[in-house]
């Protein structure tokens, strides 16, 4: 005992004597571990395991399904889109239509225990004739796939469109050897009208619809019903900047026509019918904007009777498109 208090006092007693501490054996483990990663670079935190899920998201959602036909992006292109997410048709009537207009159903749910009736046998059959898959669901999963829609125990199941480049539809043109004949849409938001519009396209002999990627209607379902199989042979591109696509369309020799209640000349006196020609049509009560008439070529309108009448996207579209197939 003497000799340890002997140690201790020596020790409270010397000014320069050797401290208490480690001798510098785990000089290491002072050092610290550097900066503090940031929580997307931890692997169990919860914003790291967020972020991971984002990226696989993004990297699923871009893949080009397989498969061709006249909707197929091809190679090298940057402007052709498709839409998120699988579309769904809810409905017996609705699916017994979009079956006759050929619509590309990838998957078709019933409930158990469905009253049978003729719209029902004739969908299971063009299941069966067609080799689309039939997957039984409960009516509360129909609700959650329709987000509530009506659908008297059956919904159908649509691939997302898959958009060309603007530059396509010359390529299109190109290959029939006849001059461009396309219409772009310049704020139409009803997909029913881009519907008509591609089925009018399809009825005189045009090569393609042009659509701005931003406040505008796409390829839904309801767009592809209205066009009664049309869309299945007339490609659909998609616009980052309309103003811009026309442009490139005017530098490739095509001339652009707006259709506007205040045109320059009528219908009737266009003279550029018989060329290369982009018809560009605006929403009704709208009309073009203003960017877009400024960069027409020349801008017509349809004589009416009425002269506070006005005329939807799709039938202003296919009056435009016969008086350009007469002169052609």
């Amino acid at each position: 005992m003497a000799g340890n208090s002997q140690r201790r006092g020596a020790v409270r007693g010397s000014k320069k004597g050797p401290s208490v501490g480690t001798g510098g054996k785990n000089r290491r483990s002072l050092e610290g571990k550097g900066p503090t990663p940031k929580a997307t670079e931890r692997p169990y935190h919860p914003a790291a395991k967020q972020a991971a899920k984002a990226a696989h998201r993004a990297a699923t959602s871009n893949r080009a399904p397989a498969g061709g036909g006249p909707n197929r992006q091809p190679r090298g292109r940057t402007g052709g889109k498709k839409q998120a997410e699988t579309e769904w048709i809810a409905g017996r009537n609705s699916i017994v239509e979009a079956l006759r207009s050929d619509l590309p159903i990838t998957g078709i749910y019933v409930a158990s225990r469905i009253e049978s009736d003729d719209r029902v046998k004739e969908i299971l059959k063009a299941a069966g004739d067609r080799s689309i898959p039939l997957l039984e669901a409960s009516r509360a999963d129909l609700d959650r796939f329709t987000e509530g829609a009506v659908h008297q125990g059956v919904a159908a199941t649509v691939p997302p469109y898959e958009y060309l480049h603007p530059e396509d539809l010359l390529d299109r043109a190109a290959a029939v050897g006849h001059p461009p004949l396309l219409v772009a849409l310049d704020g139409v938001t009803d997909p029913r009208n881009l519907g008509a519009v591609v089925r009018s396209v399809a009825a005189f002999g045009g090569h393609g619809v042009v659509v701005p990627e931003r406040r505008a209607a796409g390829m839904t379902a309801s767009a592809w019903k209205t066009s009664a199989g049309a869309a299945a042979r007339i490609p659909v591109a998609r616009a980052t900047n309309l103003t811009r696509a026309l442009q490139e369309y005017q530098q490739a020799g095509l001339f652009v026509v707006g259709l506007d209640a205040g045109g320059d000349v009528e219908l009737p006196d266009l003279r550029l019918a018989d060329g290369p020609i982009v018809v560009v049509v605006g929403a009704e009560g709208a009309g073009l904007s203003r960017l877009v008439r400024e960069t027409c070529d020349q801008v017509v309108s349809i004589p009416m009777a009425g002269r506070f009448e006005s005329l939807n996207a799709g039938v202003a579209a296919g009056i435009a498109l016969y008086e350009v197939a007469r002169h052609r």
